[in-house]
């Protein structure tokens, strides 16, 4: 594979996402589809209730983001910051605090700063469902949160260099299952979300998870230009995350794991019309407190972002950024937290990333 400077790649990959940012998002409302996998029993998830009207902000709010600047989550976050900030005349300010796969600036958010709704979480996939599925006794819980809504959701894509040797997706699935040991792939950590999407996809290929090697990066924009340097053969990322560097010849994308195929890569056929089956495993962003803090606050904020989320110019700025808004209310958020976590938790078992 063609070796190309992995400090350009990144700073082109950071300087077009920024760019995406300022632009302006697609319908709103919730998603058409969601892969809802079976729950027996469900973690506990405590949501807000409806609450007598409350002054708030009176001041500036920390929105933490857990991950890198220019991934996914972040650029969701920025937009939805930039949109209350006007909404409530007070600055909400957007603050990346990565590390351990989305844990770090979760422990942050909602066990060292206080509960007053002045710190609120930018929520994902990989530190909330993943991360439970992961740990027998992860460093946040599902009950550590109180969860107000899901803003956004996205398809993952499986993304090589673009001189990688393989046509599609069913070549590429025939190596790896033939050589699981010259596999590299990209991850937060190993319960994070390409973790649980590679452990998914090895499973139903019948490939050895174990003899594969994890790459550990802070998130998209470290991760991407690594393996478009070629110096790790595979990264899982969102539509949103690949795009920048599939569109500059960087990256190859092989298939999109989804329902229905991307209508920002039109081209690319799914994982199921390539003969791999039943993947579940898919990416979203929301928000949460930490316990004790006021329920007229995290009212405030579920009601704020079901009217963001109708609003054309906040959809046209998610449709800049290749995203689909998947808005759901704090208690239809919860109820598919619990069918994700189960599903979640069962596949770390089987796969051996659970510990």
């Amino acid at each position: 594979m063609r070796k190309t400077s992995i400090a350009a790649i990144m700073a082109m990959t950071l300087g077009m996402t920024a760019l995406a940012a300022g632009c302006g998002p697609a319908d709103s409302g919730k998603s058409k589809s969601d892969p809802a996998p079976a729950a027996s029993g469900a973690t506990s998830v405590t949501t807000a209730t409806a609450s007598p009207k409350v002054d708030y902000p009176t001041r500036g709010i920390e929105y933490v983001v857990p991950f890198s600047a220019g991934g996914g989550v972040d650029l969701v976050a920025r937009t939805v910051a930039e949109a209350l900030s006007k909404e409530w005349g007070q600055p909400v300010s957007v603050v990346n605090k990565p590390g351990a796969g989305g844990a770090t600036g979760a422990q942050y958010a909602l066990k060292q700063a206080a509960a007053d709704g002045y710190t609120v979480l930018a929520d994902n996939v990989s530190n909330t469902t993943m991360l439970a599925g992961g740990f027998k006794e992860p460093p946040v819980r599902m009950d550590d949160h109180i969860f107000a809504a899901r803003i956004v959701k996205d398809a993952a894509a499986f993304v090589v260099n673009a001189d990688a040797p393989w046509k599609n997706f069913k070549e590429f699935s025939d190596w790896v299952k033939s050589n699981p040991d010259k596999l590299t792939w990209t991850s937060v950590g190993p319960a994070g979300f390409s973790s649980f999407v590679v452990a998914e996809w090895l499973s139903a290929i019948q490939a050895d998870f174990t003899k594969t090697r994890m790459v550990t990066t802070k998130g998209a924009s470290e991760s991407l230009p690594i393996v478009a340097g070629g110096n790790a053969v595979l990264a899982v990322h969102t539509v949103n995350e690949v795009h920048t560097l599939v569109k500059a010849g960087k990256l190859k994308v092989l298939a999109i794991q989804a329902p229905e195929r991307s209508p920002y890569f039109p081209d690319v056929p799914t994982t199921g019309e390539q003969g791999v089956a039943g993947l579940n495993a898919g990416w979203w962003t929301g928000i949460s407190f930490a316990k004790g803090t006021n329920p007229a606050i995290i009212q405030k904020w579920e009601d704020a972002l079901a009217k963001l989320s109708k609003d054309p110019a906040f959809a046209e700025k998610l449709k800049n950024l290749q995203l689909e808004p998947a808005y759901l209310s704090g208690k239809e958020f919860s109820d598919f937290l619990k069918k994700e976590t189960d599903y979640y938790t069962e596949l770390g078992g089987k796969s051996g990333i659970r510990k």
